[in-house]
C-alpha cells in the first residue's frame, strides 16, 4: 500500500527537520517547504493527505496558505501549528475550514495522533466519495439532456465505450457540450474513482501548456521552484481531457504522438522518462482532416487520438430536444437565483424552436438565464435576447413542418413543455379535453 503524503510548512529548519524525522518514522512520506509559496508550488502536483502548516511565516502567513489550499482542493486537510499565546489564531484557522490545530511547544505522540486522526479522515472521505460515485455510475447523465433520435445515438455510444482504454476523440461545434460528453465517459468507467483533468490547448502559450502536460524539473526554468508532476501523470488511473486538441502548436503535437505511443513523458529538463496510466479523451470544434490536408495538423496525431469517434450534433439538428432543454435551463437558472422554476408562453417556446442556435447549448443555456432574470411570472418572448425574439417573424419553416399535422403537433408539445409536463393544465390551455390529449400524445410516441 502507498505511502500516506504529509506535507509540512515551516520556515525555521530546525523544526521542519524535527517534524520531518518524526512524521518518516510513522511511515509517511513527507514533502516539507520553507514558505507558504512554496508550498503552493507542491501541493497540487501530489495526492497530499494532510498539510501541516506553522502560522506565522515571513510572506505569505498560515491563514492565507488555508485559503489557497481550499481553493485547490476543497476537501483538503490541514492542521496548523501555532504558539500557545496565538490560539485566537489558530481558532480562526477552524473557522476558515482547518481540520485541527497544535500549539507549540508540541508533544511529540500528540501531534502524532492529530496527524493520524486527521489521514483517518481524509481516507473515509475518500472512501465515501468512491462509494458515492460506484452507486451513481451506471450511464447516469444528469447534465446530458435529450431524447431525440441523434442524442439518443451518442449516448448509446458513450455507454459502448465508456469503459475502454482506446483513445476517445470527441468532435462538435464549439457549445455543443462536448466536455460533458467526455465527463459521462469517465464517470460511467472503471476510472471513475480516479481524478479526471481536463486542459484546454488553445488556451495556454506552448511553453506553458507543455510544462502543464508532461511537467518540470525544479530549475528547469526561472520560475520553477519546485518538481511539478504534470498532468499526464496527475491523471493517474484516471481520464485527461484535452480540449481544443486542434489548437495545440506542431511541436507539442510531436511530443503528444510520442506520449501516446510510449505510455510515457519526459518532464522539461528532465532526460528520464516516466510511464503514465490516463485514459486520453481530445475533443476539437475543428475539422481535423482538412487541418492534416493543411499541414497544420499531424495526420499520425489524428489517427493515434481518432481510435474511438463521438460526433456531436449542432443544435439546429435537434429540434424535438429544444422543449425539453428549455425546461431544463429555465430550471438551472431557477436554481442559481433561489428561485422557482417560470412558464413559458408559446411565443417565446416557438421563438426558440425557430431560432438557429450558432452557439448550440452553451448559447441556450445563457439566453435562458438572461430571460429568467429579466422576465416577470412568466417567461415571454420580450425578456428574450433581440436576435432571437426576431428569429420566429423571419425564420422560414423547414419543408418537412409545414403541414397542418406537423404545426399542430409542434404547439402541442410546445404547450405541455411550457406546463412543465402538466397535461391537465395543458388540456386547460390547448382547449382540448383530457382524453383527447393523451390520445393525441399517444399517436406522437408511436409515430
Amino acid at each position: 500500500m502507498a505511502k500516506q503524503k504529509v506535507l509540512v510548512v515551516e520556515d525555521e529548519e530546525l523544526m521542519r527537520n524535527i517534524l520531518r524525522t518524526l512524521l518518516e518514522g510513522e511511515g509517511y512520506e513527507v514533502f516539507t517547504a520553507d514558505s507558504a509559496e512554496a508550498a503552493i508550488q507542491i501541493f497540487p502536483d501530489q495526492e497530499i493527505a494532510v498539510t501541516l502548516t506553522d502560522i506565522k511565516m515571513a510572506g505569505m502567513d498560515g491563514l492565507d496558505l488555508l485559503d489557497r489550499i481550499k481553493a485547490i482542493d476543497s476537501n483538503a486537510v490541514v492542521i496548523i501549528m501555532t504558539a500557545f499565546s496565538s490560539v485566537d489564531s489558530a481558532i480562526a484557522a477552524l473557522r476558515k475550514g482547518a481540520y485541527d490545530y497544535v500549539t507549540k511547544p508540541f508533544i511529540n505522540e500528540d501531534l502524532l495522533q492529530r496527524v493520524r486522526n486527521a489521514v483517518r479522515n481524509r481516507e473515509l472521505f475518500a472512501e465515501n466519495r468512491a462509494l458515492r460515485r460506484e452507486l451513481n455510475r451506471q450511464f447516469n447523465f444528469p447534465e446530458i439532456v435529450g431524447s431525440g433520435e441523434k442524442m439518443t445515438l451518442v449516448l448509446e455510444l458513450v455507454k459502448k465505450v465508456a469503459d475502454a482504454n482506446s483513445n476517445v476523440l470527441i468532435l462538435g461545434e464549439s457549445g455543443t457540450g462536448k466536455e460533458l460528453i467526455a465527463r459521462s465517459l469517465h464517470f460511467n468507467s472503471s476510472r471513475s474513482a480516479r481524478p479526471f483533468l481536463a486542459v484546454n490547448c488553445g488556451a495556454l502559450p506552448e511553453s506553458l501548456l507543455e510544462s502543464e502536460l508532461f511537467g518540470h524539473t525544479k530549475g528547469a526554468f526561472t520560475g520553477a521552484v519546485a518538481d511539478k508532476k504534470g498532468l499526464f501523470r496527475s491523471a493517474e488511473g484516471g481520464t485527461l481531457f484535452l480540449d481544443e486538441i486542434g489548437e495545440m502548436p506542431l511541436p507539442l503535437q510531436v511530443r503528444l504522438l510520442r506520449a501516446l505511443q510510449e505510455h510515457e513523458v519526459t518532464p522539461v529538463g528532465s532526460a528520464m522518462p516516466q510511464k503514465f496510466d490516463a485514459r486520453i479523451v481530445a475533443a476539437t470544434n475543428r475539422d481535423l482532416e482538412a487541418e492534416v490536408e493543411k499541414g497544420n495538423f499531424r495526420e499520425d496525431l489524428f489517427y493515434r487520438l481518432n481510435v474511438l469517434e463521438i460526433s456531436l450534433p449542432p443544435l439546429r439538428e435537434r429540434p424535438d430536444d429544444i422543449p425539453a432543454l428549455v425546461r431544463h435551463f429555465i430550471g438551472k437558472a431557477a436554481s442559481s437565483q433561489n428561485s422557482i422554476a417560470k412558464p413559458i408562453v408559446d411565443a417565446a417556446m416557438s421563438a426558440l424552436r425557430a431560432y438557429p442556435w450558432p452557439g448550440n447549448v452553451r448559447e441556450m443555456e445563457n439566453s435562458l438565464e438572461r430571460a429568467f432574470i429579466l422576465s416577470g411570472d412568466e417567461i415571454d418572448v420580450e425578456s428574450l435576447p433581440p436576435k432571437i425574439r426576431n428569429s420566429a417573424g423571419s425564420a422560414p419553416l423547414m419543408s418537412d413542418e409545414n403541414t397542418l399535422e406537423s404545426i399542430e403537433r409542434r404547439h402541442i408539445t410546445d404547450t405541455l413543455a411550457s406546463m412543465d409536463g402538466d397535461k391537465v393544465e395543458a388540456a386547460r390551455r390547448l382547449g382540448i379535453d383530457l382524453s383527447t390529449l393523451y390520445r393525441k400524445l399517444k399517436k406522437y410516441e408511436e409515430g
